[in-house]
């Protein structure tokens, strides 16, 4: 205990208290540097998460937009094409569905019955929606700055397309009618791709083979040997 009554008694002096007040300074001096540096780096680490937020939403925007683009020409598109922009659309799917956004999910599935129904419209008139294509596009952006409005907005659409569905009896028709569409689609380009092949098979230019006194073949092509 005497060291204790020591140490009361030196800290309890006039000589001691200047380095006591020193003391206390650089004590509380580290601890603010302390809380400075880590509210600096908790800062800066949420600047650059947010900023690839920014990026990961206007990427996955952007793919369903050029998405909704190549739909509303669906019936234009190669077969090849058509599963591209097919794979696009599901890798965009998948990067909604990931967004740090309220209501990704509910966002997905509107985009996705939109596509569809680009396609479709697509299949049936043969013609580009510019004026759907741009609420698309319009709706998504709104989504992106009012998430919560836009995704109680998004979800009143999948109810009302889902009554619509389950009340119309003629939806297995409609089925059956875009299925012959699609169909017909890919028929009418392996006709055209076979009708291709087959003119460039016809005009391609064959050879004749000349035999000479001396006994040599010679090769020349079909308009040199008329000649």
């Amino acid at each position: 205990m005497q060291w204790w009554n020591d140490l009361i008694s030196w800290l309890t002096s006039s000589e001691s208290q200047s380095t006591v007040f020193a003391a206390v300074v650089l004590f509380f001096a580290v601890l603010a540097a302390g809380l400075l540096a880590a509210w600096i780096s908790s800062s800066a680490v949420k600047r650059v998460v947010a900023q690839r937020d920014r990026e990961a939403k206007a990427a996955a925007i952007a793919a369903l937009v050029d998405a909704a683009t190549e739909a509303s020409v669906w019936n234009s598109l190669t077969p090849q094409e058509q599963v591209l922009a097919d794979r696009a659309v599901g890798q965009a799917d998948i990067l909604v569905r990931l967004l740090p956004i309220r209501g990704s999910d509910i966002a997905a599935n509107w985009a996705a019955h939109q596509l569809h129904e680009l396609k479709r419209a697509s299949a049936t008139f043969g013609y580009q929606l510019d004026p759907a294509v741009v609420e698309f596009r319009d709706r998504l952006l709104e989504w992106q700055r009012r998430p919560g409005r836009t995704k109680r907005q998004f979800q009143n659409d999948l109810e009302r397309w889902r009554t619509q569905r389950n009340e119309t009896p003629e939806q297995p028709t409609i089925d059956e009618q875009e299925t012959w569409v699609a169909q017909q689609h890919h028929d009418r380009y392996r006709e055209a791709v076979t009708i291709t092949d087959t003119a460039e098979a016809s005009t391609a230019p064959t050879q004749t083979v000349e035999v000479d006194g001396t006994g040599t073949a010679t090769v020349e092509p079909a308009a040199e040997a008329k000649r």
